[in-house]
Formats: C-alpha cells, structure tokens, sequence
C-alpha cells in the first residue's frame, strides 16, 4: 500500500531542485517505492571536508532533501504545507569517494507531525549516516 497522497517522481523532483542547495551539492533522486525514497550524492570537492572525507552537513542535506521532499509528498498540496522542525544524525563511517546512497523511510505520519528514518549508505551498502527527521505539518496560508 502507498504511503503517498501526490504520487512522487525523480523528474517532479529534479525540476524543483532546479537553482537550490539540491543541485548544487548534485543530489540526484534515483527511486521511489511505495513507502521510501531514494537519492545519491556524489562524494566530491563540494561535499567533502578539510580531511577529505564526505562532510557531516552534506549528509545532513541530503538526509532533509530526502525527509522534506517524501513528507511533501504525502500530504495534499492544496491544504497542507511540510517544514522541517528537527533532525539530527549519526555519522557512524567516513567515505572519501564515490557516491553515498540515502533511503528515507517514514516513522510517524500524523496530521501535525511527520518523523521520517533516513539512512545514507556508501557504494558498498556500508552505513555512513542514520538520521531521524521530524517535519510539522501546517495549514497552508490563505
């Protein structure tokens, strides 16, 4: 059974990342399923840190694009906005190339809270990331 209210695309996705933070850290959607999304970011010059491994904030980026934009999705755009009120991560492996995988998956869909798991892994299927993102479902203003 989908989770979804406004079925998500990667092509929906990618014209809205258009000229944001998304494009520019070259996060990509990659799958939809019918209780998770997925995307990938590469592991490069704009998500690295001084030691050359995958940045901690990049991770955390990619774990809200992938909350924010699921919880979008399952709320009805007409009455309902999603906006992000916590999250926090584990960073629990470095990676220093390649490309890092996140799939997030929701916990909690309620009328005023979402909280969605969303879990970044390396080319090898490694963990590198756990976060838990709680959105705030909110009347749309008139």
């Amino acid at each position: 059974m989908s989770i979804w209210f406004v079925q998500p695309t990667q092509d929906g996705f990618m014209q809205q990342a258009r000229g944001t933070m998304i494009e520019h850290l070259a996060i990509e959607f990659v799958e939809v399923g019918d209780d998770y999304l997925t995307a990938r970011m590469p592991v490069d010059a704009r998500t690295i840190q001084p030691y050359g491994l995958l940045h901690g904030g990049a991770s955390v980026a990619l774990a809200e694009t992938l909350g924010s934009a699921a919880a979008a999705c399952c709320v009805d755009p007409a009455q309902k906005i999603v906006v992000g009120l916590d999250i926090n991560a584990n960073h629990v492996r470095g990676v220093r190339s390649g490309y890092v995988t996140g799939t997030a998956r929701p916990i909690h869909l309620g009328g005023s809270t979402q909280v969605w798991d969303i879990r970044i892994v390396d080319e090898r299927d490694k963990l590198v990331c756990i976060a838990r993102l709680t959105m705030a479902v909110l009347d749309r203003a008139a």
